[in-house]
C-alpha cells in the first residue's frame, strides 16, 4: 500500500515539473513577443517615422491635357483649304469623387436643357448605364453565384472582378433601351470614359445663346460647363481627299499605332491625323496642348493646381498646289472624258488620271482623277488614284528604254537601227505601228516614231542575242536583262517608290516572274504597271536633265498672324533629289530631242503632233498605247488600248512636267489623252506664263 502512495506522490510530482517548464514556456513565449513588439514600435517612431508620416500625408498627383487646334491648311496662293470650325460646346470635367450613378442623373438632368443625337452605343456601354444604377447593380450581385463574389476561402473578390462579373449577367433584356434612352446611354458613356479631372466634349445639337446662357448658370449639373472646342473643317472638296482626314475625340489615337503615340506623349482620346496630309505632317499640324498638375490628398482634396505648359495651336501648311490649276486640271479631263464618254469610247475605261510637277523643285502643281465604274457608268472624283491606280503605260518609257542601252553599252549616241518585223520561229512578229519593210532609224527616230522594234532588239542586245529572222530566242541573259533594264526605269522612277510626302502610294505593279517574252514586252511599256505620279517623276526627270528629285504636295511650314490668318514662313521645304541618272548630258540630250519631234518633227510618223496643235509654248512629249482586252457586260473580249501621255514644257525651259493616263479606250484613233496633256499645259501657261 505504502509502495502504491509513493508512485502516485512521485507521478503527481513529475506532473508537476511538467506543468511548470510549460508555464515557464509560455511566460518566456510571451516576453520575447513582447519585446519584438517593443521593438517594431521603437522603429516605427524613432527610425521609420519618416516613412509613415509620409504615407498619413500621401497624394496623389494628375496629369490633365486639353488639346489645342491643329494647324490650318493653305493653298500655293495662301487660299484656306482647311481650318478648324471652333463652336461652344457642352463639356464635362469629371471630379475625383464622381460616381457612375451620379454621372448617370447628371446626363438625364442634361437631357432636359439640350437635346441629344447619337445612338450609337456599344454593348458593354449599355451594360455600364444599366449598372450605374445601384438598385440594378444590386439586384445583379443578388442573383450572382457565390463563386462570382467569394473565393474558396470565403474571402470577398476584387471588386473590379465583381463587376466583371456582374455585366456579365447582364440580359440583353435589360439593355433593350428606346433610342431616347440610348442617347442618354451615349452622353452617360462619354462621361464615363472621362479619366479623372479630364475634359470632354459631350455630343449635343449645337448649343443656341440661350441653351448656353442655361448651362452655364446651372450649378445643379455636377461637371458641366460650356467651352470652345474645334472641329476640322475641310473647305475646299477638290483636295480634301489629298488632305486626308483627323480622328474624332472619340476615336482617340488609331488602336494600331496607340503605344508609338502614348510614347510621343498623346493622350488616348487625343485627335490625330489618320491619312495623306493630316497623317504625314502630324508633327507640324498637332496643336501643344495645355497641362495642368493636379494634386490630392487622401481624402481627395485637391491642394495644388498648377499650369504646367500653356497650350499653342499647330503650326500651319501651305501646300504647292495652287486650287484654281487644281480645279482647272480636274475640269479638263471631266471635259475630254465625258465627250469620249457620249461617243461611246470609254464604257470599260477605269477613269482618267493626271498629275503636274515642277520638274526642277518636285512640287506638285496638280494631282486629279476621275474614277468611272464601268458597271454603272458613275463618274466622281479620285485624285488619289493618280498615286495609287496602276496602269500599263506603253511607248511612253521608251526614253527610259533608250537611256538602259546606252547605261549598259548596247547603243550609243544616236545610234541607227532597223525597224523591221521581229520573227521568231513559231510566233508572231512583233511590229511597230508603222513597219512596212525594214527603216533605219535613229534613237530619236525611235522615240518620235514610237518603234517597238528598236526597243526590242535593246533587250535582245541586253540578253547577249542578236536578233535574225526566224531565229528561237533563248532565256540565256533573261534575268541579266530584266535586272537592268528594271534598274534604269527605277532611277526615272519606275517601279519603286516615288519618295512622295504623303503615305499610301503604290510602287505599281512589278511581276516577279517572266519569260523571254515578258522582257521584249517589257521594253516597250507593255508588262510591268506603274501609277500616274511615277510617270510623271520619269518625264520630270528627263526634263530637268537627269535628276530624279522627290515629288512634294507641301511648300512650306507658317506661323498664324494676329488675326488668325496665315503669318510668316517658319521652314521652305526645299527640292529632295533622290539619284542621278547613269548617262551623260550628251546622251540625255539626245532622248530630249526624240521627245521634242514626237510633237514638233515634220515626219508624218511622228506620233504627238496633236499635241502642239494650238499649245501656247513648245512642248515635248512622248505618246504610249498599251493593247489589252477586256471582258465587258455581256462577256464579250473587247480589244482596247491605255493612252498615255508625258511631256513637258517650255522644250528648252521647262517649268511644269505632266502625266496623263486614259486607260481601256476602245476608239484607237483618240486624242483626247494629247488633248488633255495640251490643255493642263496651257492652262498653267495662263496662270503662270512660262515665256
Amino acid at each position: 500500500m505504502a509502495s502504491r502512495n509513493r508512485k502516485q506522490l512521485q507521478q503527481q510530482k513529475r506532473l508537476g515539473n511538467q506543468m511548470s517548464s510549460r508555464i515557464n514556456l509560455i511566460f518566456a513565449v510571451i516576453v520575447v513577443l513582447f519585446i519584438i513588439l517593443l521593438l517594431r514600435l521603437a522603429q516605427m517612431q524613432l527610425l521609420d517615422k519618416t516613412f509613415y508620416t509620409e504615407k498619413l500625408t500621401a497624394t496623389t498627383s494628375y496629369t490633365v491635357k486639353n488639346s489645342s487646334p491643329r494647324g490650318k491648311i493653305y493653298d500655293a496662293q495662301g487660299t484656306l483649304l482647311v481650318d478648324n470650325d471652333i463652336k461652344e460646346v457642352v463639356s464635362f470635367t469629371r471630379s475625383n469623387f464622381a460616381t457612375a450613378e451620379e454621372m448617370k442623373k447628371t446626363a438625364w438632368a442634361l437631357s432636359a436643357l439640350v437635346s441629344y443625337t447619337e445612338t450609337n452605343v456599344t454593348t458593354r456601354e449599355k451594360k455600364d448605364y444599366y449598372l450605374a444604377d445601384s438598385a440594378n447593380y444590386q439586384a445583379v450581385l443578388d442573383r450572382l453565384d457565390k463563386s462570382k463574389k467569394f473565393d474558396k476561402f470565403g474571402n470577398r473578390l476584387a471588386e473590379s472582378d465583381v463587376y466583371a462579373n456582374a455585366v456579365e449577367a447582364v440580359t440583353d433584356e435589360q439593355i433593350n433601351f428606346s433610342d431616347e434612352e440610348l442617347k442618354v446611354a451615349y452622353i452617360f458613356s462619354q462621361m464615363n470614359a472621362t479619366p479623372t479631372f479630364g475634359t470632354t466634349s459631350l455630343k449635343t445639337v449645337e448649343l443656341t445663346a440661350e441653351q448656353i446662357a442655361i448651362i452655364s448658370a446651372n450649378k445643379d449639373l455636377p461637371g458641366i460647363s460650356v467651352r470652345s472646342d474645334w472641329e476640322r473643317k475641310n473647305i475646299a472638296q477638290s483636295l480634301s481627299p489629298i488632305i486626308g482626314k483627323v480622328s474624332s475625340e472619340k476615336a482617340g489615337l488609331p488602336a494600331e499605332e496607340v503605344k508609338e503615340y502614348l510614347a510621343k506623349g498623346y493622350s488616348l482620346n487625343d485627335r490625330v491625323g489618320t491619312s495623306y496630309l493630316e497623317k504625314a505632317y502630324e508633327d507640324t499640324l498637332k496643336g501643344t496642348p495645355k497641362v495642368r498638375q493636379i494634386t490630392v490628398d487622401k481624402k481627395g482634396t485637391i491642394v495644388d493646381d498648377n499650369e504646367t505648359q500653356s497650350g499653342s495651336r499647330g503650326k500651319n501648311i501651305k501646300l504647292t498646289i495652287d486650287l484654281k490649276f487644281q480645279e482647272g486640271v480636274e475640269k479638263i479631263i471631266n471635259q475630254y472624258f465625258l465627250a469620249e464618254k457620249a461617243e461611246g469610247n470609254v464604257e470599260l475605261s477605269e477613269g482618267a488620271y493626271a498629275v503636274a510637277l515642277n520638274p526642277h523643285t518636285g512640287a506638285v502643281l496638280a494631282m486629279a482623277g476621275l474614277s468611272h465604274d464601268t458597271e454603272t457608268g458613275e463618274i466622281v472624283q479620285n485624285a488619289l488614284g493618280a498615286m495609287t491606280l496602276v496602269f500599263t503605260p506603253g511607248s511612253v518609257i521608251k526614253g527610259a528604254t533608250i537611256a538602259s542601252g546606252y547605261e549598259n553599252g548596247i547603243i550609243s549616241g544616236n545610234q541607227i537601227l532597223y525597224d523591221q518585223a521581229i520573227q521568231f520561229a513559231g510566233s508572231s512578229p512583233i511590229k511597230s505601228w508603222f513597219t512596212l519593210g525594214s527603216l533605219p532609224i535613229t534613237a530619236t527616230q525611235a522615240l518620235a516614231y514610237s518603234s517597238n522594234t528598236y526597243m526590242v532588239q535593246i533587250a535582245m542586245k541586253m540578253m547577249g542575242q542578236e536578233y535574225s529572222p526566224g531565229m528561237i530566242l533563248s532565256t540565256s541573259g533573261l534575268d541579266s536583262a530584266m535586272a537592268k533594264l528594271r534598274a534604269t526605269y527605277a532611277d526615272f522612277g519606275l517601279g519603286v517608290s516615288t519618295g512622295l510626302d504623303v503615305p499610301g502610294e503604290s510602287t505599281g505593279y512589278i511581276p516577279e516572274k517572266f519569260d523571254s517574252a515578258a522582257i521584249l514586252t517589257e521594253s516597250f511599256g507593255q508588262f510591268d504597271n506603274y501609277t500616274t505620279m511615277q510617270l510623271a517623276q520619269y518625264v520630270a526627270t528627263v526634263a530637268n536633265g537627269g535628276n530624279r528629285i522627290a515629288p512634294r504636295l507641301v511648300q512650306g511650314f507658317y506661323d498664324t498672324d494676329e488675326s488668325g490668318n496665315l503669318g510668316n514662313m517658319i521652314e521652305e521645304k526645299g527640292p529632295n533629289t533622290l539619284n542621278t541618272i547613269k548617262i551623260s548630258t550628251d546622251e540625255l540630250e539626245i532622248i530630249q530631242e526624240g521627245f521634242y519631234d514626237v510633237v514638233n518633227s515634220s515626219s508624218g510618223y511622228a506620233t504627238g503632233k496633236a499635241i502642239g496643235e494650238g499649245a501656247a509654248v513648245s512642248i515635248s512629249a512622248k505618246t504610249g498605247t498599251a493593247e489589252s482586252y477586256v471582258t465587258n457586260k455581256s462577256g464579250d473580249s473587247i480589244y482596247t488600248t491605255n493612252m498615255n501621255v508625258v511631256a513637258y514644257a517650255p522644250s528648252h525651259n521647262p517649268k511644269i512636267a505632266v502625266a496623263v493616263v486614259l486607260p481601256h479606250e476602245t476608239n484607237f484613233n483618240s486624242k483626247a489623252s494629247h488633248l488633255m496633256t495640251r490643255d493642263i499645259i496651257n492652262l498653267y501657261h495662263n496662270l503662270y506664263p512660262m515665256n
